[in-house]
């Protein structure tokens, strides 16, 4: 019994069941919709797993997520609320465009000027959300949002500037070639690239029907790097001491406003880096005019939550994220069943994982009722 309890007051095992309950309220849902519950989960599995091609396209996808959900769980470990990230991404998105279509280095450099110049917009973005908390005590949920929708202009403006807006099209050039992150990008396309992956149709369905990128090392880097950065570094202790106890982090001597600001740089940063490799390693590598929110940083919000603010977590996450997404999008034309039904899951799962306290707490109740029947 004390073992089952322990089991129950870890994070992982309180994740595991929001998933599963997230799994049997769709069940339930296709069910009295008159859909069969089981068949619907085999096309999703099916449309995740059944293809290299499928799980190629489900990492591509979830690299960005991965990386907006490491800005907000980030941001949550110290204390704050980076609604923001979706703005952050579009200011990184914007900067490496800008970047990629000015520049053309060879590959070596233009691809760090490229990247770097997404980090930087997207940080000094968070940095303004960071520098209005600490020096006029302004919300950041309120700043974060506005800044949201001055990006999403901005984003739009910059497109339509004569400089940049390809003609007859809605969107900017295509950045430089130089900057792109593909793997094998220029061999792929070459005669002899296209001979070699012809005899080998694992590689041909990875490597030339997708655009596998570097995305994911980045992202697994600065999972690490961030995990280490708040448990194994003096800094990481003071933007968690702000995070937990801001008068008490002030009274042993700690600047709060300025770890405010570095966190929110900090969180910033790795937003902009989402939006960033998004443009050197995915189709069409442009921004576009947008009509709404692409949703990557409110994504990157749930993932964030389901992790349970674990840099680490934020990778497992956003893969189960971008499968239910990718894998989900085969239900309609597969047996009819509404695409919004895979929203749905996510909204339980994420609602669940919300309850995760309540799990502990189950599992106390366990205990006393097992001590009161061995007396």
């Amino acid at each position: 019994m004390e073992k089952i309890v322990n089991l129950l007051k870890k994070q992982i095992t309180s994740t595991i069941i929001a998933i599963l309950c997230g799994f049997i309220v769709v069940a339930i849902l296709l069910t009295l919709t008159g859909y069969s519950p089981f068949e619907a989960f085999g096309i999703l599995f099916n449309g995740i797993f059944s293809k290299p091609k499928y799980i190629s396209q489900v990492i591509i996808k979830a690299t960005p997520i991965i990386l907006t959900g490491i800005s907000v769980a980030f941001a949550f470990k110290v204390g704050l609320f980076n609604i923001g990230a979706e703005g952050q991404y579009i200011m990184g998105t914007i900067a490496a465009t800008v970047a990629g279509i000015l520049f053309d280095f060879p590959p070596v450099l233009q691809i760090p000027v490229v990247v770097l110049s997404g980090v930087c917009a997207g940080g000094i973005y968070g940095a303004i959300v960071g520098f209005l908390k600490a020096k006029y005590g302004i919300h950041e949920v309120i700043t974060s949002i506005m800044l949201n929708w001055i990006a999403f202009y901005l984003g739009n403006f910059v497109v339509n500037t004569q400089r940049f807006h390809q003609p007859d099209s809605t969107g900017t050039y295509i950045i430089n070639e130089s900057g792109f992150t593909m793997f094998l990008y220029g061999w792929k396309r070459s005669e002899e690239g296209k001979a070699f992956l012809m005899e080998h149709p694992v590689l041909l369905d990875v490597i030339l029907k997708t655009d596998v990128n570097f995305g994911i090392v980045f992202a697994i880097i600065v999972a690490v790097a961030v995990a280490i950065l708040l448990k194994k570094t003096t800094k990481g202790y003071e933007l968690r001491s702000v995070g937990f106890n801001k008068d008490a982090a002030e009274f042993a001597g700690i600047d709060v406003k300025k770890n405010i600001l570095h966190a929110m740089l900090i969180a910033g940063a790795v937003a902009g880096l989402a939006g960033a490799l998004t443009i050197t390693g995915m189709s069409p590598h442009k921004i576009s005019t947008m009509g709404t929110f692409e949703n990557y940083g409110f994504n990157g919000m749930s993932v964030a939550l389901i992790a349970g603010s674990s840099p680490i977590g934020c990778i497992f996450a956003g893969l189960l994220f971008a499968g239910l997404l990718y894998g989900g999008g085969s239900l309609q034309s597969a047996i009819g069943a509404p695409s919004e039904i895979i929203n749905i899951m996510i909204g339980t799962i994420v609602f669940f994982v919300a309850l995760t306290k309540i799990v502990p707490v189950l599992a106390d109740k366990l205990v006393k009722r097992g001590e009161k029947h061995a007396r």
